[in-house]
């Protein structure tokens, strides 16, 4: 997803983003909360991408409960916003000084698992997660 740099959420841009998570398969896209661009499993979100004209400005995705953890206190990371003060355990990335945009894949791929694995067995099956 582009190179590390300094500062602002990395090289990452919103056409690399959206074309990351179209490709993860059984997703659908919506632009929707003030202009973020919303991607689903099975009508569940696992990842929101916040523009900053042609880049991400941010990206937050669920994660398992030690990632949390840790990342909450990581520079260029945060509890999200809303979803973390309730108990969720997701991460908004605002900047890559601890993740990477590699990293940051990685971690959109778990959000999708992690949503994709608590759908009903019925709606797993009719997306062809599961036999």
């Amino acid at each position: 997803m582009g190179q590390r740099h300094a500062a602002g959420a990395g090289a990452v841009t919103l056409e690399d983003y959206n074309t990351y998570c179209d490709g993860l398969g059984q997703t659908t896209h919506v632009v929707q909360w003030g202009g973020s661009h919303v991607w689903k499993i099975g009508g569940k979100v696992f990842a929101m991408g916040t523009p900053d004209g042609d880049h991400l400005a941010a990206c937050t995705f669920k994660v398992r409960p030690i990632s949390f953890h840790i990342l909450k206190e990581q520079p260029g990371c945060q509890g999200a916003p809303y979803l973390a003060s309730r108990g969720m355990k997701w991460i908004q990335r605002f900047s890559d000084e601890t993740l990477s945009d590699d990293d940051l894949k990685d971690y959109i791929t778990e959000s999708f698992r992690l949503i994709g694995g608590a759908l009903s067995k019925k709606k797993q099956r009719e997306l062809g997660l599961i036999e």
